[in-house]
């Protein structure tokens, strides 16, 4: 599994606006058959920070998604809106099919 985590910055005027802006994109990485989930959160302590969660069954997934045209046409969309260059972790997780159960913590039932 290629897991990808990546921290955008926008521009304060564009932060409200930013998940319509990157609806497209979303929908269409999400409907890629080497896609495993493609999630984003808006910070609670900088609403101009937004993080993506992504991940790709393999190497040929992710080499794809980065080839497709509804990625080209997002970053487009995209770099307008942002202040800053993404940070990014980029990273192999071999074996790994998405996302697993937490050992330390299960939900309890008030007694």
């Amino acid at each position: 599994m290629i897991f990808i985590a990546v921290r955008f910055t926008v521009h304060a005027d564009r932060a409200d606006e930013w998940l319509d802006l990157v609806a497209d994109f979303t929908a269409a990485t999400r409907a890629e058959p080497g896609n495993l989930f493609f999630d984003w959160s808006r910070s609670v302590e900088d609403p101009n920070q937004f993080v993506l969660l992504e991940a790709f069954a393999d190497g040929d997934a992710g080499a794809a998604h980065v080839q497709s045209d509804h990625f080209k046409a997002g970053l487009d969309s995209m770099a307008e809106a942002i202040a800053s260059t993404p940070e990014i972790i980029n990273v192999e997780i071999p074996e790994a099919q998405g996302w697993g159960a937490m050992a330390e913590l299960s939900p309890k039932r008030p007694a």
